[in-house]
């Protein structure tokens, strides 16, 4: 089985590169670990807000299993005569959740809210415009094709029991929603590792969180599925491999599918809509509803005036050498200040978006001589 298009359409970039001995996507992997987009996942929530527990996963971590998981099924795959690239597969699972804000979906579904009319702020759309743009100042990580089509179409949030790619090339500068599959094998496997990645390991850290019990989970997805994280990574991960071999598709069985989807309607009922976890989400969504109009009221004052900004607080400095950096690309693509605020925003970490939220509520302390 085969990608359905030219080897040539994967590899492209949009500024030419000479090839060098690390080869593409290798090279598309060091390109996203060494960005500060990538850096910054590290304090960024995956469903626990700012979590003091070293042993709880953040976003970092979830997407060096998402990458590990998708290249692991591509091996598998291609012991049985298929022709797939584990690491695109390694590098689209790396850089497909650099578009998230901080404080998780909450913070994602806050910034939409202020860009009404405008945009949207869709992570999967925003990790386009992160490793494509955002990156190094405005120029961009200058990824292949095959992997910013897989950060764009990952879709987190949808669960399918079949992916087959789109027969094209999908017209990425262009999209604005999730309604888009992607062009690839690589891609589509992706889609199915995110979700094996987080289902087990939130169920793990609801137990350290003192959420639920072992004993709380019903028992046909225990015996389907294992016990562990490990165990339910295992069990999808095979599923996925043989079941796929014999479909010719990306898919689960008949018989895992529904398991998984019983365990999707258990950790939404007992780990994402618990109540520790709702108050986080409205809590979070204040802090960055309040750290955009500040610097929207910023931008208001000071414009494109960017030495003005050193005027004010430490968080309007900060931001205003962000503009400055990132000038010729907002002049260039004429960005409205909504959007531009946005992008500093949805760039912090949630230890920063707290931190800054400290600054512009708490006075600052007088120095005595």
């Amino acid at each position: 089985m085969e990608n359905p298009l030219p080897r040539e359409v994967y590899l492209k970039r949009t500024h030419l590169r000479q090839p060098d001995v690390r080869g593409d996507y290798f090279r598309d992997q060091t390109a996203i670990i060494h960005s500060m987009p990538f850096r910054r996942l590290k304090h960024k929530t995956q469903v626990f807000f700012a979590p003091e527990n070293d042993h709880v996963c953040t976003r970092i971590e979830h997407v060096m299993h998402v990458a590990t998981i998708a290249a692991t099924i591509c091996k598998g795959l291609n012991s049985s005569g298929w022709n797939l690239d584990a690491e695109l597969a390694y590098a689209t699972g790396l850089g497909h959740d650099l578009g998230h804000a901080p404080f998780g979906h909450s913070g994602e579904e806050i910034l939409n809210q202020k860009l009404q009319g405008i945009a949207s702020f869709i992570h999967e759309v925003n990790g386009y415009r992160v490793v494509e743009h955002l990156a190094n100042g405005g120029r961009g990580l200058n990824l292949t094709y095959g992997v910013k089509d897989g950060i764009i179409n990952h879709n987190g949030e949808q669960f399918e029991q079949y992916l087959r790619p789109v027969p094209h090339e999908n017209r990425l500068e262009a999209m604005r929603d999730r309604n888009s599959l992607p062009s690839s094998y690589e891609g589509c496997i992706v889609r199915f590792a995110d979700k094996i990645a987080y289902l087990g390991r939130d169920i793990e850290d609801a137990k350290i969180a003192g959420f639920i019990r072992t004993a709380d989970i019903p028992e046909q997805i225990l015996k389907e599925l294992g016990t562990t994280n490990g165990e339910i990574i295992n069990s999808l991960v095979i599923d996925v491999i043989e079941s796929s071999r014999r479909q010719g598709a990306i898919c689960f069985s008949d018989e895992k599918f529904e398991v998984v989807e019983r365990l999707i309607e258990f950790n939404r009922k007992y780990i994402y809509n618990h109540p520790k976890i709702e108050a986080y989400k409205v809590f979070g969504q204040r802090i960055i509803a309040a750290l955009f109009d500040y610097l929207m009221e910023s931008y208001r004052k000071y414009g494109r005036d960017y030495p003005k900004y050193s005027e004010g607080s430490k968080l309007e400095r900060a931001f205003g050498k962000h503009l400055e950096e990132m000038d010729q690309f907002y002049q260039r693509t004429g960005a409205p200040p909504e959007l531009m605020v946005t992008d500093y925003v949805a760039g912090m970490t949630d230890l920063y978006a707290l931190e800054c939220m400290k600054q512009i509520t708490l006075p600052a302390p007088i120095q005595f001589q």
